[in-house]
């Protein structure tokens, strides 16, 4: 449902709020006020066209939002059909919710905002809650909130793949397509890999020959977690031999070489501090510290002269190491990121060719084993395809039925509803079914006597599709999902007891569901819930579109003036009180 609009510098609307209710909401006013403005920024906002001729001039852009409530709870929704992911991307979802969660967009307390910009350098944005969105995606999810019905691009009537939707939810089908269509996700994607399969054979054993190569080059080689670095650092060790063998040679020369070493020097000055330490007892502990650090020092200096007498030139053991980095740089230039990966990575090609090597060689058998399953859901599909199809059939009858009926009320007395059903053409299982069933689907009508059938979407008349549309949504007011229903030019060349037909079953569709309308005939404002007037003047020398709900008198005064052009005569008054009192409750 439909909670607020906010428009801001779209066409003459230089800023406007309305806050909307559940039920039957009018939108009245003069001739040339801007009553289709209104409408027009609402289709904007579900993704209509764009253009920089929707900026207000002396504006740099156009903006619409709007917060929706989301009738269908989207929690259980989540935790149901968490395994959605799986299922074919092109599977329909049914349900604002349902688009919601595939998308990774969470609503806040169940609802969420739309918002659209435009500006004048011809740039577009939309969002749907905190995420940017294509116009595509902005108009198929806001197709779950909003029908609009007249001469508009959202007119869902004029989609014809609307018509299997609007068929399956009359026929009850909505639960056993969905289930096909999770069917035929099925088939396509086991189809997709035998396919590759057989593609694959051609280069089947040039393949394995590969795989072969690479897992035994690698196995050969013998790796080690961590040997890479630990190679690196030998090599370092025996190609700087000199130099190391220098440096140590310096380090025990300081330490304890002929004359002044550091552990002589240390060795006389502990002498010294003893003979101090008799003399004052207070330099006891630094005596202490005097003595471990000689102690200390003598053993490092121990150590050095171990380690210098360790050091022998190995040239053979220097070309075996640098042989084995020259084998491990080439098997991380062909199997790993880089050169400079870990060693590691060379060895996790291996498991993963290995793994590879075992699919391929097992594909010949995968392969059979999948021309099983996609034979047994051939049968499977082709079989509820044509269950579906027949029920379809079976609804056509009663729905064109229940829609003349509806259309004989609203002044279209006469006029012809059928829905054709056409089997898909194509000769194989593949070509004759879809994701939907094998039917194409589409809505005729003949709204004249004596006028061939021909597709609903060929009808100029925006009035007549809105009422067309106003029969559909009565006699599936039951089964659909939509719960906001806006309808322009439903009053085209229509009257009298035709338009107090029309506003009733308005009323009535109202019951479960918000239902806005457009009209400039009173006998179908008396049976709204709310008005909201639409009216145009000139501030500050511009041009200018106000929105404002009506309520009591002001309502009366407007209902006169749809009466009679007079909104002040006490007549026009009486007449429009005694029709707000009659049709509208609470009035």
């Amino acid at each position: 449902m439909l909670e607020d609009l906010n428009i801001k510098d779209f066409a003459l609307i230089d800023n406007a709020t309305i806050e909307f209710s559940k039920g039957f909401t009018v939108l009245s006013g003069e001739t040339g006020a801007g009553k289709s403005l209104l409408i027009g920024a609402l289709s904007f906002l579900l993704g209509g066209k764009s253009g920089t001729e929707q900026i207000r001039p002396g504006s740099h852009e156009a903006t619409v939002s709007g917060t929706f409530l989301l009738e269908d709870d989207a929690e259980p929704f989540a935790a149901e059909h968490a395994v959605s992911d799986s299922q074919d991307d092109e599977g329909e979802c049914r349900s604002a919710s349902e688009w919601l969660f595939r998308h990774g967009i969470e609503p806040e307390n169940n609802r969420i905002l739309l918002r659209r910009y435009v500006r004048d350098n011809g740039k577009t944005g939309a969002w749907i809650g905190d995420t940017a969105v294509t116009r595509a995606d902005l108009a198929t999810f806001s197709s779950f909130l909003v029908d609009i019905h007249g001469q508009h691009e959202h007119q869902s009537l004029m989609k014809v793949p609307e018509h299997r939707r609007f068929l399956d939810s009359f026929a009850g089908l909505n639960d056993r397509v969905a289930a096909f269509t999770a069917l035929y996700a099925d088939l396509v994607s086991k189809r997709k890999r035998l396919d590759e399969l057989n593609a694959s054979d051609a280069n089947r054993e040039q393949k394995i020959e590969l795989l072969n190569f690479a897992i035994k080059e690698i196995a050969d080689a013998k790796l080690k977690a961590g040997e890479d670095k630990a190679l690196d650092e030998e090599e370092t060790k025996l190609s700087s031999f000199e130099k190391l063998y220098a440096d140590i040679e310096a380090v025990n020369a300081a330490l304890d070489g002929s004359g002044e070493g550091a552990v002589s020097l240390l060795k006389r000055i502990r002498g010294t501090a003893q003979h101090a330490c008799d003399l004052d007892k207070s330099l006891e502990s630094l005596g202490q510290r005097l003595e471990s650090a000689f102690y200390e020092l003598s053993d490092i200096a121990s150590e050095y002269k171990t380690y210098e007498r360790s050091l022998v030139f190995d040239p053979e053991r220097l070309a075996q190491v640098q042989e084995r980095q020259t084998l491990i740089y080439n098997l991380k230039k062909k199997y790993a990121s880089s050169v400079d990966a870990p060693i590691e990575e060379v060895m996790q090609y291996a498991e993963a060719a290995q793994a590879q090597l075992d699919a391929v060689e097992g594909g010949e058998a995968g392969k059979e084993g999948l021309k099983k399953e996609i034979a047994l859901l051939e049968k499977q599909v082709y079989s509820e395809a044509k269950a579906i199809s027949a029920q379809r059939k079976t609804a056509v009858s009663r729905m064109a039925e229940g829609v003349e009926a509806v259309l004989s009320q609203l002044g279209m007395k006469g006029t012809r509803f059928s829905v054709s059903i056409i089997e898909k053409m194509g000769t194989e299982l593949e070509q004759k079914c879809g994701p939907y069933g094998m039917d194409n689907i589409e809505f005729l009508i003949s709204a004249n006597p004596g006028s061939p059938l021909q597709g609903l979407a060929k009808i100029a008349s925006g009035g007549e599709l809105s009422r067309v549309m106003l029969a559909l949504k009565t006699i599936l007011a039951a089964t659909d999902p939509v719960q906001t229903l806006i309808f322009d030019e439903i009053d085209t060349g229509i009257g009298g007891e035709v338009a107090v037909s029309v506003g009733s079953h308005l009323k009535k569709l109202a019951k479960n569901r918000q239902v806005l309308c457009i009209t400039h005939l009173a006998s179908i404002a008396v049976y709204a819930d709310n008005q909201i007037k639409i009216a145009k003047g000139v501030h500050a020398g511009a041009t200018q579109t106000r929105v404002f709900p009506i309520g009591a008198e002001e309502r009366v005064a407007e209902i006169a003036r749809m009466l009679s052009g007079d909104p002040a005569s006490a007549e026009s008054l009486e007449h429009a009180r005694s029709m707000l009192q009659r049709f509208s409750e609470g009035a």
